[in-house]
This record gives C-alpha cells, sequence and structure tokens, in this order.
C-alpha cells in the first residue's frame, strides 16, 4: 500500500518546495483548525486519538505493517514494533485524561471556564487555549517525540505543521496518514514535511507563519533555530541530554545482579540507544557478591543473547568505523591494564563480526559518553556520592536516571538525585519506556504550550 498524497512529505523525489507552498499550507492549516479542530471536545479528542493507538498495535493494521517492512526505517523489525508498541501502549483514555488534568488542574480546562476546589473559593475560573498553529521542528533520530508532539498539538486544538529532518519523515506521514484515515477533518489540520536544515527561505515562510514553535535536537540546532525566529514566535525547545543508571551493592547478589543485567539489556537495545533517555554508562558499587566487572560480563552475554532475538541492524559505515575504533582503543588499555601505572583496569566484550554491540568495563568512574548503537559503559564506584563526583560534568544535561536499589534506600538516592538536577527517575529496565505522564525535561508538555485566560467573577 502507497499512501495518498495527502502531505507536502508525500511529494516525489526531486519535487521542489517553495516558500510560497509553506505558506499556503499554513494558512490551510489555519482554516481547517476552526472548522474542524477549535471546537471539538477533550473527550471527543481522547477517543480518536486512543482508538487510533488500539489500531496501531493490532498486528492487522496496515499502517502498521507498512513500518514494520524491512529497510522502511534504520531500525530492526522486533526493536521498532517493541518500541511503538510501548508508545501506543500509554495512548489510552485514563492516560490521556490524566496528562491533562496533571499539566492543567482539571480534565476539562481546555473546554470551558473551571475552576478547582480552591480557585472556586477565590471565585477565580480558567480556561487553557492553544495556539494556533503549532510548528514542529523534529530530530531524526527517533520517531517517538514526533509522535507525542503531534498527540499533544490535537489535545489542545492547535493544527500542526510538523517538518522533520531530512529522510526522517517516514512514520510521521504513517502516523499523519492514518489519522487522515481514521478522520479525515482532523487530518486536514496537520501538515507534514521534510527538508534539510538551513533552507532559510522555506524556514522564513514558516516561521512567519507560526504562532508557537516546539524543537528538538541538538543544542546547536537549537540555538540556531532561536536567532530565527521572529520575536512574536514562542518557543519551547529540549536540546541535548543523556541518561545513566545505578546499582546499589545490597542489588548485588547472584540472583539479582543477572535479572538486573537483563533489564539494563533491555535499556540498551531499546531504540539502539539512540534516544535522550538511553544509558551511556551503567555504574555499579562494589561490595556485592557480584563485582562491576562481573556485572559487565553479565551485561555482555544479556546483548548477546539479545542480538539473536532482536537485532540492531545494520548502521551507516561512518558509526561503524568509529564503534570500530573505540573497540581498538580499549583493547590497548585493557592489554596494559593493570599492569601498567596509571591506567585504569579496563576490559571490553563485543560482538563477533559485526559492530551489534559493545560492553566496556573501566575501574574509572568519569563518565564517558557513548558512540551509541548498543555501545555502552560499565563503571566501578565505592558508593552513591561517588557517582555524583563523576557525573557532575554533564550536571544540567541528565535526562534520566536509572536505580537498581533496595525499597528503604532508593528512597533516599530519588531525593538526592532530585537535588542534584535529574528531572526523571526509574528503575533499571524502564528508561527508554516513559510514563505519559512524565514531564519531559521537568515541564509540563501541555502546560508548555497554552495561553491561560483567568476569570474574575
Amino acid at each position: 500500500m502507497t499512501p495518498p498524497n495527502y502531505f507536502l512529505a508525500d511529494l516525489p523525489p526531486g519535487a521542489e518546495l517553495t516558500a510560497a507552498m509553506i505558506t499556503e499550507a499554513c494558512q490551510t492549516l489555519r482554516r481547517n483548525r476552526e472548522r474542524y479542530l477549535a471546537t471539538r471536545s477533550t473527550p471527543s479528542i481522547i477517543g480518536t486519538v486512543s482508538a487510533l493507538a488500539r489500531e496501531w498495535r493490532r498486528p492487522e493494521c496496515h499502517f502498521r505493517k507498512i513500518a514494520l517492512e524491512p529497510a522502511k526505517t534504520d531500525f530492526g523489525r522486533t526493536t521498532l514494533a517493541n518500541g511503538l508498541d510501548a508508545f501506543f501502549s500509554e495512548l489510552t483514555p485514563e492516560n490521556l485524561e490524566a496528562v491533562v488534568s496533571q499539566d492543567l488542574g482539571h480534565a476539562q480546562r481546555l473546554d470551558r471556564f473551571v475552576s478547582t476546589a480552591r480557585e472556586q473559593g477565590a471565585e477565580r475560573c480558567s480556561l487553557a487555549i492553544g495556539p494556533p498553529l503549532l510548528v514542529h521542528i523534529t530530530a531524526g533520530n527517533l520517531p517517538v517525540p514526533a509522535l507525542m508532539s503531534m498527540v499533544l498539538g490535537l489535545l489542545v486544538r492547535s493544527a500542526q505543521f510538523v517538518k522533520c529532518a531530512s529522510g526522517s519523515a517516514f512514520l510521521s506521514r504513517l502516523f499523519a496518514h492514518s489519522l487522515y484515515e481514521a478522520e479525515p477533518k482532523l487530518g486536514a489540520c496537520l501538515e507534514i514535511a521534510e527538508w534539510p536544515g538551513g533552507r532559510a527561505q522555506l524556514e522564513e515562510a514558516l516561521y512567519a507563519e507560526a504562532d508557537y514553535v516546539t524543537a528538538t535536537g541538538s543544542d546547536e540546532t537549537i540555538a540556531a533555530i532561536r536567532r530565527t525566529l521572529p520575536s512574536h514566535v514562542r518557543f519551547v525547545a529540549y536540546g541535548h541530554r543523556v541518561s545513566f543508571g545505578y546499582v546499589a551493592q545490597e542489588m548485588m547478589t547472584s540472583f539479582s545482579a543477572k535479572k538486573i543485567a537483563a533489564q539494563a539489556a533491555n535499556d540498551v537495545a531499546a531504540w539502539n540507544q539512540l534516544g535522550c533517555l538511553s544509558p551511556h554508562v551503567f555504574y555499579v558499587e562494589h561490595g556485592g557478591a557480584v563485582t562491576p566487572e562481573q556485572f559487565a560480563e553479565m551485561l555482555a552475554m544479556e546483548l548477546a543473547q539479545r542480538e539473536t532475538a532482536e537485532p540492531r541492524g545494520p548502521i551507516p559505515t561512518e558509526q561503524a568505523a568509529t564503534i570500530a575504533s573505540r573497540r581498538a582503543f580499549y583493547h590497548v588499555r585493557a592489554a596494559a591494564s593493570p599492569e601498567t601505572p596509571g591506567v585504569p583496569e579496563t576490559r571490553c566484550w563485543h560482538s563477533d563480526g559485526s559492530t551489534a554491540w559493545t560492553v566496556v568495563y573501566e575501574a574509572d568512574p568519569a563518565f564517558q559518553f557513548s558512540c551509541l548503537n548498543r555501545f555502552v559503559y560499565v563503571k566501578a564506584v565505592g558508593d552513591f556520592n561517588e557517582v555524583l563526583r563523576a557525573v557532575e560534568p554533564v550536571r544540567g544535561k541528565v535526562s534520566t536516571v536509572a536505580l537498581a536499589a533496595s525499597e528503604s534506600n532508593t528512597a533516599q538516592l530519588a531525593v538526592a538525585l532530585a537535588r542534584w538536577g535529574a528531572t526523571r527517575i526509574c528503575s533499571v529496565g524502564q528508561m527508554q519506556r516513559p510514563s505519559l505522564l512524565w514531564r519531559h525535561d521537568g515541564r509540563p508538555s501541555l502546560g508548555e504550550l497554552v495561553t491561560w485566560t483567568d476569570w474574575e467573577r
């Protein structure tokens, strides 16, 4: 099945986009929003989105079948299927209503003036309104953030123009087409396009029409967008973030360590470790029955098994060369340690004949950026304070911290991490499975998009 040409991203290869086409598309979106979306109720939007999510989880869904066709994306079939299931399973009516209530204080805040109990006492009520035209600038590494942006835009009744990185619009297009098939009037309030960054004429035309812009990408990309936006356009950005895990010594029993290693492999394999929620490093505390080095070996065994059941898939030549070069460096270091003074103890495990997975163990606790694509570090530490010292260079840039610790210890660690600056804490194994209620980078997802009107009665 080839989707019909509803969106700019459906144009044939070689078709030239112009500034006039962008302007016309934006103006059409505004008109369609007024006709079909602005007066829709929150329950009706939630019903449509949750039904669409259920459809995407069905093996018979034709859009899902297209998405999982070989060579359609850079992800293996199982990796992609698992990632899509994790995302769409969160889009339930209960979760969607809960995110509205959590971020806006009342489930009907987007429909009419309403009051919380405290507001009633002060004879106040409020209504939240989304922007007429919401522009999303999406990154090309993962599809889920773009899909989530579209869902949030529907909830706040905004027309949406989704500008995808060059070559990354495939899954956004499919989702938009599935919405169009389910409800053509809602689908007409979406536009999907893609072009390489830096095409000033197209971007100027797009930003001139926008009321609000969201962007996900590198810090350099975010800064470049910010410089080019007109002063009246509101902007919310999600820049580069990293994540790591910590395993406390009381969890390093022979039984628990193997289980945690399997959960850690889930975090590394999910979306091929390409997202901001993916771990670069697992810090493992000394003092348990299983040593940090033994845990690293367990993780390597789990990733080897995962490669059989859930292959990573091919990657660009330059990325494979980076992994091979990094491996060679650690093989040399491993050969030199621990006999050479000043060289930290090092070991390296990896897939034979491919770059499919790599585990590097180091006694040096300093935070290390992974080259991703299932390349992960295991670092030995004496205690949690040593972890905080090791990750100080990335303070303010950390998205998620995964914990494996006793119940009593976890509460203390979570408080310490929150005060340090972590904005999301989860269990090992759940790093790439955030709740729909997750506040992205510590900010309310819907709350970032709306303008409030307070009525003092």
